[in-house]
């Protein structure tokens, strides 16, 4: 390719045997079998969900899962998830937390460009407090160095993109920003062009991957189960990679797609077809 794109492989679709929403989120994999494949493959970032954090954590080191992605040159180490940050007491709150702790010290070790932060349920709450909330939370981020980015999906009690652009430009924080995934875009039905004018400040990171824009089964599934590989679906997404990359976007672009049958796949395949595929919607 001619520009200089950084292609980071997202947890999601390198799980490799993981499910999401269940007790076994983490891939059956190893890390560094993962880490391996898909820096053969020219990927120059690696996701890491919290699940398979922790579960990677009883067999290594955070210091073990740094040497091995220096190791393997990824550049750009992506962490997720944290839910429920908005929360000032109960039990979710100490929930996060714990695993907000977690997220920080890896970051921390790791080195991490950012901290994906959203929320799964459309849980009520007052803009006002969400915005307190992130500002809060961008604050403690200090800490570890990574970029808190909120992600922007109709599951979310912010659901639109002018809500999440007040979110982030309200709470003004220098390491605080959205990730914008096309297959949210798409489904929440957002202008390309739009999304592109988001403030390049608050623009963190991007995600790319294919769908159908109608389906037999409910959006929950849709999303977990049979998102698609870049062209191998209806989405437009080269004219995503353009409009944006037109926009002046030069961040890293991560390749997230959760499909039941790819998490069969080896990590040596996965990683060979989704560069494949997503390279082939990048101009030359």
């Amino acid at each position: 390719m001619a520009r200089d794109i950084s292609l980071v492989a997202s947890y999601w679709t390198f799980a490799s045997g993981g499910v999401p929403h269940t007790d076994h989120e983490y891939s059956s994999a190893s890390f560094a079998a993962r880490v391996a494949a898909a820096a053969r493959a020219g990927f120059e970032g690696f996701g890491i969900w919290h699940a398979d954090l922790e579960h990677t954590l009883r067999s290594a080191s955070l210091a073990d899962m740094r040497r091995i992605l220096d190791d393997h040159g990824m550049k750009h180490i992506e962490l997720e998830f944290l839910a429920d940050w908005w929360f000032r007491d109960g039990e979710r709150k100490a929930a996060c937390d714990a695993r907000k702790r977690l997220l920080f010290d890896a970051a921390a070790a790791l080195n991490a460009h950012h901290i994906k932060v959203g929320d799964f349920l459309n849980t009520p709450c007052p803009m006002a407090q969400l915005i307190e909330s992130f500002a809060a939370l961008c604050r403690e981020a200090q800490c570890c160095g990574a970029d808190i980015l909120f992600e922007l999906m109709p599951f979310a009690n912010i659901n639109t993109l002018e809500g999440a652009l007040q979110l982030v430009t309200s709470a003004d924080a220098n390491n605080g920003g959205i990730v914008l995934d096309l297959w949210h875009i798409v489904k929440l039905g957002i202008a390309y062009a739009d999304a592109a004018r988001s403030p390049a400040r608050f623009l963190g990171a991007v995600e790319i991957n294919d769908g159908t824009f109608t389906a037999p089964w409910d959006l929950a599934e849709d999303t977990i189960n049979h998102r698609r590989l870049c062209g191998e679906g209806e989405f437009d997404v080269r004219g995503f990679v353009t409009t944006m990359l037109q926009a002046g976007y030069a961040g890293p672009w991560g390749i997230e797609v959760l499909n039941a049958e790819m998490r069969s796949w080896s990590p040596t395949q996965i990683a060979e077809r989704a560069a494949a595929t997503t390279r082939a919607q990048f101009p030359v």
